[in-house]
This record gives structure tokens, C-alpha cells and sequence, in this order.
């Protein structure tokens, strides 16, 4: 499954896992609860996952990389005590708390929450020394001689051995004790993700045209070249970030998060493709409506320079789209506010009148901008691939696809059409692949 299924299947599995009886005891016996063991490649997103979900359900996360930890730091450091058992004295050995399962209690009490995730990434790349303890806690869901705590789930995860090679596999007496989800690169997933983080622009259209570039591991005795879905989050972050300050953006820059050096000059030649129709078309002048389509050599232009053109309409009405939301939420607070009496005076009311106002202005800018991009589009293009992949665009927004349901759109409703019946062709291929095989 690709990790937005997976995300889905976990939280399903912690609605299960905490699920309660009317009395306050939980439904499930323990031993039910299966530990929760992702397997996938690095760099996918199996930590962000859980930090989302945990937030989502308003629960607690305490994360950690277990080949980071010691045999001690793990299970506690040993404890003499002396024991008495039927009537004779006995010297033995305890150990003190687990560092992560003191973690969690320190969690639980900051919070006042006795619920969250136990998560543990690396779990099949511990040393030798350590992997008898991740055995025991995958079996027994305990460290040493203390246990997890019933309210919290336990989830690991860990990468197949092509990845990484001191990977290994666990055997079946453990593997039939936990919850085995193998997950997969889905670079659709990917892009509806980097939609709706924000991500530059070129490595949206880039990796729209170039999936196959989104994920690449190769390991050899020679060298190890690595690109993942992380290399890419955080190139982004740091070309949006070199670009406000007015910094140069070098290979060398590329080549530091994409390791992979075909890919790094394969993106960095498109950047410079991307920033030549940043530089050549005035966005804004389509959005306003003062371009009203562009020459015929953009028309006939190969493929991945149209799809430049349509990312950065797609980068310019996504500020319009992110505007729009946090003027809902601030309007939303204050009527909050005015409901509860917090807000309540002639000034406030006011305030937020004029407010309302420039807001309900800002809708009508955005209405304009999307319905003239997307006119500006059919006479430059025709009802082709290039609207349909700008509604595809459109559709991987999830602020775009809230502005669209809560204000309407009279040009996205005339041609949604497109996008359904390119969702009905796409279909029909694979039922014709499915009779031919």
C-alpha cells in the first residue's frame, strides 16, 4: 500500500486498539494489540505519518530511532535486590526503568493524557546486542522488567534489506505477533502531499513529469546514490528559502540533497527552464486578466515546458487559496468569540464587519483569477491535457478544493467535466489491460 493508505490503516488500528467499554476499560485484551511494524523504504514518510496521526486524535507520540540506544539505555541498567522465596533469601537482578518507557510516563504526565504512540523507527537495524531486546518488546511489549503502558500503541518501523544493509528480517515467532504493513512509492500520494505542503513549484512540475526521479536507491560496492521523498521536502524548503533571500541556487546546492548526481543536473537544467517562463510570462497579468493567452510558440512548446507554465498558475492562485483559509479561520474565531460574549462590543462588531468585508472581496478577486486562468488556458491550449492536468492540479489542493466547494467557481463547474472524462478513459485502459493479461 502507498503511505496515505497506510496512514489510514493505523489510525484505524489505534481507534481499534482504544477503543473502550462504557465502563472506561478498554475492549480489547491486550494481547490483541498487535505492535504495528511498517516496512518501507527511507525516506517516505513513516515518522510524519505518526506525528499526524497522533495530532489528528489528539494523542500523545513519543518517537525515537532505536539504533540510536544502547542494550542499557533500552531495557535499564541492572539492579541487585535481595528476594526472599519460600522462606529462603535470594540475590537477584532488576533493572531500573527502560529510558523510553520512563519517556513515556514523562509524556503522559506532561499531557495529562494517558493515551498516545510508542514509535520506534530503525527496530530491524539494531546491533546484535540489542536485537534479543527488540524481540522480546515486539513479543511481550516490554523493555526489561517494566511494560508499556496499556494506553499506548506500539508502532516500529523499519526498511527492507536492499535499503539498508544492515537491515535484517525478523522471524516467523515474531512476525506472527505484530501487524506487518509494507508500503510502497506512489508518487501521486507524493504530489497531493507536496500540493498541499507548499513545495517549489519546479519540483512539483519536475516530479509530475519525471516520476520515476522521486524515488532512487542504488547500492553498490563502488557507491551509494540515494534520492528520496525527504531529499525533495527538503530541497524545497531550501529553495523557497534561497529565493526569498536573493541567494544563488547552485548544482552544488542541488547535488547536497539529491545524491544522485544524473538526477541533481536533470533538475537543476528544468530550474533553470522553470525560472526562464517565471521570468518570460507575467503570472500576474494572466491572473488579472491582462494576457489573455499566450503566443503560439507556448502552444507547440515541448511538454515539460507547458507543464512549467501551468505549476507556476498553480503556485501563484495557491497563495490566493491560502489566503482565503486563514481569512475563514480568523473570521471564524471572532464569531466564535462574538457568540461566546468574549467579542461583544461595538468596536469588535465593527471591526469585524470590515473584516467580512474584505473578505467576501478577496473571494471575489479569487473567483476572477481562477475562472480567467482557466479561460486563459483554453484559448491558448484548447480543452486538452492541459486543462485536464491543471484540474488535476486543482484537485491536489486540498485549500483549492475548500475554496472551490464553500464559494463555487462558474468556469471550474464548465469544465470539470474534462477531468471526469479523463478519469473514465483511465478506467476503461486498465479494464482493457485487465481482459488482455
Amino acid at each position: 500500500m502507498n503511505i496515505k493508505e497506510a496512514k489510514t490503516e493505523i489510525k484505524y488500528a489505534v481507534g481499534a486498539y482504544l477503543e473502550k467499554e462504557e465502563t472506561g476499560e478498554y475492549l480489547l485484551p491486550e494481547r490483541f494489540c498487535r505492535p504495528l511494524l511498517l516496512i518501507g523504504p527511507p525516506g517516505i514518510g513513516k515518522t510524519a505519518i505518526m506525528a499526524q496521526i497522533a495530532e489528528e486524535l489528539s494523542i500523545n507520540l513519543v518517537s525515537y530511532t532505536i539504533t540510536h540506544h544502547t542494550r542499557q539505555s533500552a531495557i535499564g541498567l541492572p539492579v541487585v535486590e535481595h528476594r526472599t522465596f519460600a522462606g529462603e533469601e535470594f540475590v537477584i537482578t532488576e533493572y531500573t526503568m527502560s529510558e523510553i518507557i520512563a519517556a513515556v510516563y514523562a509524556k503522559i504526565e506532561e499531557s495529562g493524557n494517558p493515551e498516545g504512540i510508542l514509535f520506534l523507527d530503525e527496530i530491524n537495524c539494531v546491533s546484535e546486542t540489542l536485537l534479543p531486546t527488540m524481540l522480546q518488546f515486539l513479543q511481550y511489549k516490554t523493555f526489561g522488567t517494566h511494560k508499556v503502558p496499556r494506553g499506548f500503541v506500539i508502532a516500529c518501523a523499519g526498511n527492507p534489506p536492499q535499503y539498508n544493509r544492515s537491515a535484517r528480517e525478523f522471524d516467523i515467532v515474531t512476525l506472527d505477533r505484530v501487524r506487518r504493513i509494507d508500503i510502497e512509492v506512489d508518487a501521486e500520494v507524493f504530489l497531493s502531499y507536496a500540493a498541499a505542503a507548499r513545495m517549489h513549484g519546479a519540483v512539483q512540475s519536475f516530479l509530475d513529469i519525471k516520476r520515476d526521479f522521486l524515488y532512487r536507491v542504488r547500492t553498490d560496492i563502488e557507491e551509494r546514490r540515494f534520492v528520496t521523498a525527504r531529499s525533495w521536502e527538503d530541497l524545497s524548503v531550501m529553495l523557497l528559502s534561497y529565493e526569498r533571500n536573493g541567494f544563488p541556487i547552485s548544482i552544488d546546492l542541488i547535488g547536497e540533497y539529491l545524491e544522485d548526481a544524473e538526477i541533481a543536473k536533470d533538475f537543476f537544467a528544468y530550474l533553470g527552464l522553470y525560472e526562464k517562463y517565471r521570468s518570460q510570462f507575467s503570472i500576474s497579468d494572466i491572473l488579472s486578466g491582462k494576457l489573455a493567452e499566450a503566443g503560439a510558440e507556448v502552444s507547440q512548446a515541448p511538454f515539460d515546458e507547458r507543464l512549467s507554465l501551468l505549476h507556476l498558475l498553480l503556485d501563484a492562485l495557491g497563495q490566493r487559496f491560502l489566503d482565503y483559509d486563514k481569512a475563514l479561520k480568523k473570521q471564524t474565531e471572532w464569531m466564535q468569540a462574538i457568540r461566546s460574549g468574549e467579542g461583544d462590543t461595538e468596536d469588535e462588531r465593527k471591526a469585524f464587519e470590515e473584516a467580512e468585508d474584505l473578505r467576501q472581496q478577496e473571494i471575489d478577486e479569487t473567483d476572477a483569477a481562477l475562472s480567467r486562468t482557466l479561460n486563459f488556458l483554453d484559448r491558448t491550449f484548447g480543452e486538452g491535457q492541459e486543462l485536464v492536468l491543471f484540474l488535476t492540479g486543482l484537485g491536489r489542493d486540498p485549500l483549492a478544493k475548500q475554496f472551490i466547494a464553500d464559494c463555487g467557481n462558474e468556469a471550474y463547474g464548465k469544465y470539470a467535466h474534462l477531468l471526469l472524462l479523463d478519469q473514465e478513459k483511465e478506467a476503461l485502459k486498465r479494464e482493457v489491460l485487465k481482459i488482455s493479461v
